[in-house]
């Protein structure tokens, strides 16, 4: 192993074993090219300790509820599940907050990377199957104080 991949998980056991802040917990929505509107709860993830930590380890995740990535500049985005125990919807989204990628039903502890096909600022991660059964698409619109300016 080289110093920085030592570096790298040292600073990872760290961040996975030490106390953890609690998370900022928000009201978000969603607003579908159709009109409808879905309303969640979501955690933010904005610091780098936070964003490795992401959604690991928990053992459910409430139906409306969800975690909200998002990066002070555009930015090529990728994410993992490794240690994520529940399936996700990865909704990777714009600097304007539009839906450009879902990555759907995110497979528990792959480490396989999920990327977007473009640069963005965000990703919001909801429970498994919550895109399907609400019906989420490309081009929908998250709304929140990161994404404030809905069309």
């Amino acid at each position: 192993m080289t110093a920085r991949m030592i570096t790298t998980l040292v600073w990872l056991f760290l961040t996975i074993a030490g106390p953890s802040a609690a998370l900022a917990d928000e009201e978000l929505e969603i607003r579908t090219i159709a009109g409808e509107a879905h309303r969640f709860r979501v955690e933010l993830a904005l610091t780098p300790e936070q964003q490795a930590r992401g959604l690991m380890f928990r053992e459910a995740l409430v139906q409306d509820e969800g975690m909200l990535f998002h990066w002070p500049r555009e930015r090529s985005l990728t994410m993992w599940m490794k240690n994520t125990l529940i399936p996700l919807d990865m909704l990777f989204l714009r600097s304007d907050g539009t839906i450009m990628h879902i990555h759907r039903r995110a497979i528990p502890l792959s480490t396989r990377a999920i990327r977007a096909p473009g640069q963005g600022r965000g990703v919001l991660e909801l429970r498994g199957g919550t895109a399907d059964r609400l019906g989420i698409t490309v081009g929908d619109r998250v709304v929140h104080r990161l994404y404030p300016n809905p069309p």
